[in-house]
């Protein structure tokens, strides 16, 4: 998200043993920041050896690199996007949960929804770095009930979700959550309303899962074939960039946008510190960031 993708995406600690790695040098941190910095936006910092280190250490045994200097000339000597991939997946980590924070939603169905849907033409929502799918399924939730509630007022709503792994749009085009998953923010209504229990976890419900679009897309190249958005969701997703590359998304972000639409960011994501293209609404259920 770098992606989008990422629900929140982010720099996590090691998932190896101590024993199954060895410190990376310098210069090869060096090198391997910059590759990732290049290719996907993420900000290593400094001394963060020990996490490259723990977090390669798998994929180097798997590939058959004795080291992380083999693992980065060959990404640069070659076109691999499943190496590319791969490594970018072993870097990031995708934290979420249904209904997150729970005020967005709140402001999608009592505020944004009513207001579009006045202006009588289709709303189209972005999902950005919409990770293993809870978000983008999370809002269509949100219209599905809306749409129940006012249906002589429904208007078509589109939903599109990206994100930079295909390992995670995989599990959100499949739609099935185990125990574990499904527990982080849904509650029981929900769930026993939009999901079918099967042998190896829920399944989301059809009508649901086909509300949602789901498409790999990097946050640093060009957002236009996606269309126009009336109403964009990226939320926990820029907090690992650099400032400059922030305000490359939100501008990118910005041009994708109909005027009047509305930007959902995280709480400590300051969008409007990085470009003037929003305006900040307050509403009884929170603020959301309106395009001039």
């Amino acid at each position: 998200m770098v992606a989008f993708g990422t629900s929140a995406r982010s720099l996590c600690d090691n998932r190896s043993n101590p024993k199954d790695f060895v410190l990376i040098d310098a210069r090869d941190y060096a090198d391997f920041a910059r590759f990732l910095s290049e290719c996907c936006g993420l900000v290593l910092g400094e001394n963060r050896q020990y996490l490259v280190s723990s977090r390669l250490s798998r994929l180097l045994d798997e590939f058959g690199f004795a080291k992380v200097e083999d693992l980065l000339r060959t990404l640069r000597q070659s076109s691999n996007p499943t190496l590319k991939s791969r490594v970018i997946d072993a870097m990031t980590t995708n934290e979420t949960s249904w209904f997150r924070d729970t005020y967005p939603f709140e402001i999608l169905r009592q505020v944004l929804l009513p207001e579009l849907a006045a202006r009588q033409r289709p709303v189209k929502i972005w999902s950005a770095a919409c990770s293993s799918g809870q978000e983008p399924y999370s809002i269509a939730m949100v219209v599905a009930e809306w749409e129940a509630a006012f249906p002589p007022k429904t208007t078509p709503v589109g939903i599109i979700a990206t994100d930079l792994s295909e390992t995670v749009l995989s599990e959100a085009r499949a739609g099935l959550y185990d125990g574990l998953s499904i527990a982080r923010g849904l509650s029981g209504e929900r769930r026993q309303k939009f999901f079918d229990s099967v042998a190896n976890g829920h399944q989301i419900k059809p009508e649901i899962q086909r509300r949602v679009r789901f498409q790999k897309l990097n946050l640093l190249d060009s957002y236009a074939l996606l269309g126009k958005f009336d109403i964009v969701f990226c939320r926990n997703v820029l907090i690992y960039f650099s400032a400059e590359t922030k305000r490359r998304i939100f501008d990118g972000i910005a041009r994708q946008m109909n005027p009047g639409g509305y930007l959902l960011v995280g709480a400590s994501e300051a969008a409007t510190s990085y470009t003037d293209a929003f305006e900040i609404v307050r509403t009884p259920h929170g603020t959301v960031l309106r395009r001039r």
